[in-house]
């Protein structure tokens, strides 16, 4: 594992009380990366292994003010985006990035619950596409966040292969990795997910078997071992093969701390195992 580094990764997502997903995961998953982490909550939930019970967003000045001490003092490498609440914290969140200008930006569209409850309304949706797309180094939905950005379904691997162009030529992501995990599966007898990338020029596809678990901060811990890996130096697509493999390798390690059946993540176990 090599020596920690003085590059930030800073985080602004949303507060998970239960420490399995959101600000907790990223900065465990920057930790675990040996990269400093920072973070702007943007949202605070109460939540545990079974939900959520309540949602707070602070005041915007707020969350200016944590992202401006950020930037104001760390040599920020990378940025992920997670939980963004509504299109006054996208525009914000916008506003601050456009003039900090960091190197790379991973946006990971939190609109989705597992349950498949929606999460935005249709202003902060249309915010996300126009204000946080075109400042994305790389977007990371899985399908239905998919589905939500691009405006239909994406039913089986063909239409996954062409939904990663439409990223990139309509909507104008620089590179999208979209997830595999609520596709059938595309191995032998549907045992392999297969989660795609495009950034208009390289095209690349990482295998892992499908787990049978419930497993809880998969898609914030995704984003955030991207971001460090591009805190680390390494091209985008590299950094995201390993990023899938070492979310992979924290599931197979996942653990229940809470009395729900949802795993949560085991990051230290998975950063030792590489």
């Amino acid at each position: 594992m090599p020596t920690p580094s003085t590059v930030s990764a800073l985080t602004i997502a949303g507060s998970d009380s239960g420490g399995g997903a959101g600000i907790q995961a990223d900065l465990k998953t920057f930790a675990a990366h040996r990269v400093h982490g920072l973070s702007a909550i943007a949202a605070l939930t109460a939540q545990h292994t079974r939900g959520v019970t309540a949602v707070h967003v602070p005041p915007l000045a707020f969350l200016r003010a944590q992202i401006h001490a950020c930037f104001d003092d760390f040599d920020i490498a990378a940025v992920k985006l997670g939980m963004l609440a509504n299109a006054q914290v996208i525009h914000a969140v916008a506003d601050a990035l456009e003039t900090s200008r960091p190197a790379h930006i991973v946006l990971d569209p939190v609109m989705v619950a597992t349950s498949g409850a929606k999460l935005l309304e249709d202003d902060a949706l249309d915010a996300l596409r126009t204000r946080l797309l075109p400042l994305a180094s790389i977007v990371t939905p899985n399908i239905p966040e998919a589905e939500l950005l691009l405006g239909h379904p994406i039913a089986g691997a063909a239409a996954a292969e062409s939904a990663l162009a439409e990223f990139v030529d309509d909507l104008g992501a620089r590179a999208v990795l979209l997830k595999g995990g609520h596709l059938p599966g595309d191995g032998p007898g549907d045992t392999l997910v297969i989660d795609r990338y495009w950034d208009g020029e390289c095209v690349a596809q990482y295998g892992h078997d499908r787990l049978d678990v419930d497993a809880h901060g998969t898609g914030c811990t995704l984003a955030s071992a991207i971001t460090a890996r591009l805190c680390r130096g390494h091209a985008l697509p590299e950094a995201c093969e390993l990023a899938t493999g070492y979310v992979h390798r924290a599931l197979r390690g996942g653990y229940r701390p809470g009395r729900g059946d949802v795993l949560v993540l085991d990051h230290f176990g998975a950063a030792e195992a590489e």
